[in-house]
């Protein structure tokens, strides 16, 4: 017989002043009251681990979860707006979202299962700013800018200087992000692809993520938009890449080439999903077959 101890492990949230608003008016107010080491929780799927973790040493928290002022999908358009509070699987039912940010769809589909998508809100996903955030790539290609508000005012950020590292934004500590807006031009035409590569099928972090967004005409790339998730310490765009297609007629030599790019744009780790190199070597390949595919009217 062979004797074994059971270690119990748990955790236990800190003490936390916990604050409730009706409006965003009370929120803001609230925000501006207290100390920069409060925190908004909106669907909580990572703060709330977060804080039993100690990662955040936060002495308020304000619950904005009940404030469906900011849980919204309009199409106006030219452009989309989605509120903050916009659950993952909102996005994912939106036949709006389908129509004209099908990669977003697709992104909000594969995130997680059904009950953290229908906690998991946008703008939490986005504020949690984790080099791997799903909704990250999809709105980097789409070009999206976000709204904040504070007591103070509005600002507009656009999306692509929002990441300022692992778990940073843009945001300042009186401010709340409110909503995120899309363009939505029919001209040119758009092609695009999504695709997420993680180490089991469902409710994995990303290995890997990639987002295009393509305009194609007469064989030749008028313009393309590519961004990766988890391949740097923010979600990133593959401007090298992207600099190198535009422009250039389709080949799938030209498609290879502008590929081997892609080492200038990425800043990969290690981690216990997978090691830099083969982050990089995946990201190269699953790039080379999404583009391949898209040139040739098909997408993901």
């Amino acid at each position: 017989m062979v004797d074994y101890e059971v270690v119990a492990v748990f955790y236990r949230l800190p003490e936390i002043r916990y604050y409730r608003p009706s409006t965003l008016d009370e929120a803001l107010k609230l925000l501006g009251e207290l100390s920069e080491k409060a925190r908004i929780l909106a669907g909580g799927t990572d703060l709330v681990l977060d804080l039993k973790i100690k990662r955040y040493n936060v002495s308020d928290l304000i619950d904005i979860s009940k404030l469906n002022e900011l849980r919204y999908i309009i199409d106006e358009g030219d452009r989309i707006r989605i509120g903050a509070l916009t659950s993952i699987q909102e996005i994912a039912d939106s036949s709006v979202i389908a129509e004209k940010a099908p990669s977003l769809k697709k992104a909000a589909d594969e995130f997680a299962y059904w009950q953290i998508r229908n906690m998991a809100t946008i703008g939490g996903n986005l504020c949690n700013a984790s080099p791997a955030a799903d909704t990250a790539p999809p709105l980097l290609v789409h070009e999206a800018l976000v709204k904040t508000a504070s007591i103070e005012g509005e600002r507009i950020i656009p999306i692509t200087e929002f990441f300022k590292g692992p778990r940073q934004t843009a945001l300042k500590p009186s401010e709340i992000l409110v909503e995120v807006a899309i363009p939505s031009k029919p001209q040119p035409p758009w092609r695009h692809a999504y695709y997420k590569l993680g180490r089991r099928r469902g409710h994995e972090i990303s290995v890997t993520s990639i987002a295009i967004a393509a305009s194609i005409d007469a064989g030749v790339f008028q313009d393309i938009r590519i961004a990766l998730g988890s391949m740097a310490p923010t979600p990133v765009r593959a401007r090298s890449v992207e600099v190198f297609l535009k422009g250039r007629k389709v080949s799938e030599s030209v498609i290879e080439e502008a590929v081997e790019k892609l080492s200038s744009d990425v800043k990969p780790i290690s981690d216990v999903r997978a090691s830099a190199e083969y982050r990089l070597h995946v990201s190269k390949a699953l790039l080379k077959d999404m583009l391949l595919k898209l040139v040739k009217g098909g997408g993901e």
